[in-house]
């Protein structure tokens, strides 16, 4: 079995230079560091844990803890933390809080048992939870939504802005009863985005109508259930945003039961690509976010956090994309539109 000594021959540098890139530590020359890694690759080097483990009191692994493991936004995202945290050396554990603070409390809890290197999350913000982290000194870096308890690492999206040219863009189509579908009130990105449909209606001259707005939980149900009641009461809407990519699905399910075409009776924009949106007839209209870009930059600051514990906390927000489709115009018609 290999050692560190002989990677260090192979890439001929010192052991302690080994050891500082196998960490993922930021602080040896990039080409050098490429050397130690092809050297481990090619000697098929593997650390011993246990070893490692007992001298820094901690273990190789990260956890990464998402809301929802069914949501398709998640998969790349992953995917990003991933790729970097292989290239450093660790090992990723995925955890599914299913939007729920109970099982969040668990994980967390075990998290601090396995005393885990670094915690990559999406939190539901139940008071206390990743000030437990924080007082343990475990890294941590939020994604997609803020963390409202503590300063931490976050990386997101201006979900205000996209939410806003979201719906201006309905405005610009035509409809006049715009309707929001947005998640629950203690998230972050629900808040923001209800904010940018809030900002396109008064840009157009137009007051917020509460009776257009529904909470839901970010899943089909809950898009599928809004839906319903926004067609059940008056005013009812000619279009819709919803605020993310199951909520948007389950929308588009309530409009296809209830006989109603998109977008000639109602017209719809999501938030989140969904995998077949190109596929349904008509095509989904949505906002894009960079999701694998989300899991490497996650990713890479949790990398410097691990490195510099006493570094201020950042906050990187990344570009999202508008794609329109033919959901989402009102002079197409869904046979015009394929």
């Amino acid at each position: 079995m290999a050692t560190i000594y002989d990677v260090a021959r192979r890439a001929g540098v010192s052991a302690s230079t080994v050891s500082r890139v196998l960490n993922g530590k930021q602080t040896v020359d990039a080409q050098m560091a490429d050397r130690v890694r092809a050297a481990a690759t090619e000697l098929d080097y593997r650390p011993n844990a246990l070893a490692r483990s007992l001298r820094r009191s901690q273990t190789h692994l990260w956890a990464v803890l998402v809301s929802d493991i069914n949501n398709p936004f998640f998969t790349a995202l992953v995917r990003g933390v991933e790729d970097v945290a292989q290239q450093a050396r660790y090992s990723v554990v995925l955890c599914n809080s299913d939007e729920s603070p109970a099982k969040e409390a668990d994980y967390i809890a075990a998290i601090l048992a396995e005393q885990m290197a670094g915690v990559i999350v999406s939190p539901t913000n139940q008071p206390g939870h990743l000030a437990r982290l924080v007082s343990a000194g475990v890294p941590i870096v939020a994604i997609d939504r803020r963390a409202e308890e503590v300063e931490v690492d976050t990386v997101t999206v201006d979900n205000t802005s996209a939410a806003e040219l979201a719906t201006a863009h309905l405005l610009d189509e035509g409809f006049t009863r715009v309707a929001c579908i947005t998640g629950p009130r203690a998230v972050s990105t629900a808040e923001e985005r209800l904010e940018g449909y809030r900002r396109a209606l008064r840009a157009a001259g137009r007051k917020p109508d509460r009776r257009l707005v529904r909470h839901a939980d970010f899943r089909e149900r809950g898009g599928y259930a809004a839906m319903g009641e926004l067609l059940d009461h008056t005013p009812r809407p000619d279009a819709v945003f919803a605020t993310n990519n199951l909520l948007t699905v389950g929308a588009l399910e309530c409009l296809v039961d209830r006989g109603l075409r998109v977008p000639a009776d109602v017209g719809i924009f999501g938030f989140d690509d969904v995998p077949c949106a190109t596929l349904i007839r008509p095509p989904l209209s949505t906002i894009t976010q960079p999701t694998y870009e989300i899991g490497r930059t996650a990713a890479d600051l949790l990398l410097r956090r691990v490195e510099d514990p006493a570094r201020p906390p950042s906050v990187t927000v990344l570009p999202t994309e508008l794609h329109v489709r033919a959901s989402s115009l009102r002079s197409r018609t869904p046979a015009s539109a394929g």
